[in-house]
């Protein structure tokens, strides 16, 4: 006889496979699925904060406990055994039992590892074996300490994740240190274990300290990466080997990172040097082209956000999520779902859900996904209420002589709360051009806004979509280039944004800007040095409206009217 969990799968492999077949018929697209987090452990758990699985067949769930215990269930959440209780560990603050990873030959060997903050405040790594008579108890005599990371004594930013890359070795991250503002520069030090991604090969030695350094390790040491603050949460694409990392921000951008499985090695993600896309503290940092930037980014309320980061669906049960990355905030619930657009871009889109406090997300041996609250003390099988039908249809830009022409479609329109135009100087920091209202037709619109500044280089665009509940989805990104003449000396764009004057400067006879409001006054004053080609001046902060702006040569000048906002 079936138990109820297994009715439950079989109705919703049944639905799947009613969504493909009338998605087939219809020709069906998805903008975004919308998650639903079903109970699935909601008792005698204490500060759960990872979900594992041990890959050896048995469908076990693994669930780890800050406070250094690990519980194991069966497929159906019912509680089995204590697989391990660690001692002398330190719980304060974000320390205490981080994460365990099983061996990929873990129902041959029985070996597992697990990564914590020692008794001494020190991050450490040690590998154990499960008991030879008991499948869900492990053996506590069988630790051995891979190795012992010093840390500089701060309850924060111990990391960390460990998961087994598809080379077999062992990945681990590791936070900056804490405090503030890595004021030592630990994540940029590659001599230093801390702010990175390490990979160990733990297949080659059976003796002390357990494991060898990959020969390919870029650093020849344990480093693979450098450049993070603090990645508490980071996955392996169980299908594609492209790693998805969380990194906890400082005080302005959390951010999610992306890299694809052939260009792991060797990533620079930018911080202490930049937080997000931003610049922080750029002393001793190389060109921004040497640094991974992140697919996404969003504000910090700080203190209220941090970025959780989580995993790939590469389950059976809910086709629509399929290839989707989950993530979430720990502090306001807010869940991301990313997508690749198929172009080299991603769709955004986001959800607020209940329980806050997701400390971490993990799968199944089946591929289900699973959120775990550190908060309520329960853990979550994530399911999806189906696809939604795509609203958007065409989002493109086009320069004219009056400005650049922005144009977008819907297919359809359901509950649309707002559209919001974006537009970015580089392609990554994005802000706010225009809020267009929706007509909300069951069948579709057209919509369009022309962007009346004038820019002297590329801009880029997106279109941001808020629905009733506050879901938010993005377009893809467009490039445009003004149709300008740069041989004339002006100031692009002529609407003032982001707190800077930007000219072009045709040739080096040009050595004075003035800036006055409308009613004369002279509110700045700048140098030009004889510069040229494209100039950027910093404005003081001044109240929005018209001003004038002249610009003086040794032999001629012009005005042009700029309009602050």
């Amino acid at each position: 006889m079936k138990n109820i969990y297994e009715w439950k799968m079989q109705l919703r492999l049944l639905r799947a496979s009613l969504i493909i077949s009338l998605c087939a018929i219809s020709l069906c697209s998805y903008s975004q699925v919308q998650l639903t987090l079903e109970p699935a452990i909601t008792s005698g758990l204490s500060e759960p904060i990872q979900f594992v699985n041990a890959g050896d067949g048995s469908n076990r769930i693994f669930i780890v406990q800050k406070g250094g215990s690990i519980r194991v269930y069966n497929s159906s959440y019912n509680y089995l055994a204590t697989f391990l209780t660690l001692s002398d560990i330190s719980t304060s603050g974000e320390q205490g039992l981080l994460s365990v990873a099983f061996h990929p030959q873990y129902a041959s060997n029985g070996f597992f590892y697990v990564y914590y903050v020692n008794g001494a405040g020190n991050l450490e790594l040690a590998r154990f074996k499960v008991s030879n008579t008991d499948a869900n108890v492990a053996e506590a005599s069988s630790k051995v300490v891979l190795i012992t990371i010093p840390h500089p004594g701060n309850s924060n930013h111990n990391g960390g994740e460990m998961h087994f890359g598809k080379d077999g070795y062992l990945y681990l991250s590791t936070g900056d240190g804490g405090g503030g503002g890595d004021a030592p520069n630990n994540a940029q030090n590659t001599s230093v274990l801390l702010g990175k991604i390490l990979r160990f090969n733990v297949n080659t030695s059976l003796s002390s300290p357990y494991y060898t350094v990959p020969a390919d390790n870029p650093y020849a040491n344990e480093i693979f990466n450098i450049g993070l603050r603090n990645p508490f949460r980071w996955s392996f694409d169980r299908l594609t080997g492209d790693m998805w990392i969380g990194d906890v921000g400082q005080d302005s951008w959390e951010e999610i990172n992306f890299r694809a499985a052939a260009s792991l090695s060797n990533t620079n993600y930018g911080w202490r040097c930049y937080e997000g896309n931003t610049t922080y503290n750029t002393s001793n940092c190389g060109d921004a082209s040497s640094y991974v930037f992140p697919v996404h980014t969003y504000a910090t309320q700080n203190p209220s956000a941090a970025i959780t980061g989580g995993v790939v669906y590469r389950g059976n049960i809910y086709t629509s999520l399929q290839g989707c990355y989950v993530a979430a905030d720990f502090y306001s619930g807010t869940f991301y779902k990313i997508r690749s657009n198929g172009s080299g871009g991603w769709n955004i889109t986001t959800q607020s859900l209940s329980p806050t406090g997701i400390a971490d997300f993990g799968e199944a041996e089946n591929g289900e996904i699973y959120a775990v609250s550190l908060t309520s003390g329960a853990v979550y099988h994530i399911a999806s209420d189906g696809p939604l039908p795509t609203k958007l249809t065409t989002f493109n830009a086009q320069p004219t002589q009056n400005g650049i022409q922005l144009n977008w479609k819907t297919a359809s329109e359901i509950a649309i709360r707002q559209f919001d135009l974006e537009y970015s100087y580089q392609g990554n920091v994005f802000m706010h051009l225009a809020s267009v209202a929706p007509q909300n037709h069951a069948e579709g619109s057209s919509y369009n806004y022309l962007d009346k500044a004038f820019y002297n280089d590329d801009v880029f665009y997106r279109l941001k979509t808020t629905d009733n509940d506050g879901s938010v989805s993005y377009s893809g990104v467009i490039r445009v280039s003004p149709e300008i003449d740069k041989k004339t000396t002006g100031i692009f764009p002529t609407i003032v944004k982001d707190g800077y004057i930007h000219l072009h400067v045709k040739n080096t006879g040009y050595h004075t800007l003035e800036l006055a409001s409308s009613n004369g006054q002279l509110v700045l004053k700048s140098n030009l040095n004889g510069e040229k080609g494209k100039v950027s001046i910093l404005l003081p902060s001044l109240t929005p409206g018209l001003y004038i702006a002249k610009i003086s040569g040794a032999t001629d000048g012009f005005t042009q009217k700029v309009i602050i906002e």
